[in-house]
């Protein structure tokens, strides 16, 4: 793993700063008022959104563009999907992880918005495979679409552009991202095979961005809706903005925003969000 730079504890905010955030929302049908009152509150230049559940046709763009929004969608029915907001223009929108024509769930999208500075900043948005049960096929699908991933991510660096890719990456990569690391053997969220994975993609040089700026244990992005884990805090820190080497130097903050999952109708999840300098 690379080692932390200097932003791990940023000391200023610059006056020109972009805030990008990724929320896995459990279902955009079921959640359209939800996130679109977080969207207004909170106004961050750039959303990546999982689990849409939603069909491109079947998304609500019109709602987010009322607000402001360019709107970019990978969808399926019923499943998965993915999507971008952003206030400023979508560029060079791709759809699926490549590496299997096959893979018919819809999981990853990327585009590219313009930097005040002239720069580009390149954003994949993915949802990747939970993998449980791990005696069925889900768990090699799971590590097979990781290894597309860090090959993914290998082509992208060529670019030497500002990277970020960020979502529900389904991996829990420590013991002090969860509430109960024994309650959690054997889960597919944490088997050695996907810590190893994502410490892969770490040693391409990405940075954890969260982790950057703070490293206490504790904090979690998710919280099962079942037996009551929200109120007793047992939760995991599952959703990552993990950075490149070009766009860990443009990092000033990093927050969960935990207060979402005691609102009204919530997602299990909660948004992270970075700040950057633009």
């Amino acid at each position: 793993m690379p080692p932390l730079p200097a932003v791990a504890e940023p000391a200023f905010q610059s006056e020109m700063s972009l805030t990008v955030a990724t929320w896995n929302i459990n279902g955009i049908k079921a959640r359209l008022e939800t996130v679109l009152d977080w969207l207004r509150q909170t106004e961050p230049d750039i959303a990546a959104l999982q689990e849409i559940k939603s069909i491109d046709e079947g998304f609500p763009g019109e709602a987010f563009e009322s607000i402001g929004y360019n709107v970019a969608t990978h969808g399926q029915k019923s499943f998965n999907g993915v999507a971008l907001l952003s206030k400023r223009p979508l560029e060079d929108i791709r759809r699926g992880l490549p590496g299997e024509e096959s893979d018919v769930q819809a999981r990853y999208i990327e585009g590219v918005v313009s930097l005040s500075s002239g720069r580009s900043l390149r954003i994949g948005c993915l949802y990747l495979p939970n993998g449980n049960p791990t005696d069925s096929d889900k768990y090699p699908y799971k590590l097979a679409w990781m290894d597309r991933l860090i090959t993914h991510a290998q082509d992208l660096l060529k670019y030497e552009e500002p990277l970020l890719l960020i979502g529900d990456y389904n991996v829990i990569p420590a013991d002090e991202d969860v509430h109960d690391p024994h309650a959690w053997t054997g889960d597919a969220l944490c088997l050695p095979q996907t810590r190893q994975r994502f410490r892969a993609l770490k040693n391409l040089g990405f940075y954890d961005a969260f982790y950057a700026c703070d490293r206490r244990s504790g904090q979690y992005s998710f919280w099962d809706y079942q037996a009551g884990a929200w109120p007793k805090n047992n939760g995991i820190r599952i959703d990552h903005v993990m950075m490149s080497p070009h766009a860990i130097d443009l990092l000033q903050t990093a927050s969960i925003e935990r207060p979402q999952r005691g609102s009204e109708k919530p997602s299990d999840h909660v948004p992270v969000v970075v700040t950057l300098d633009d």
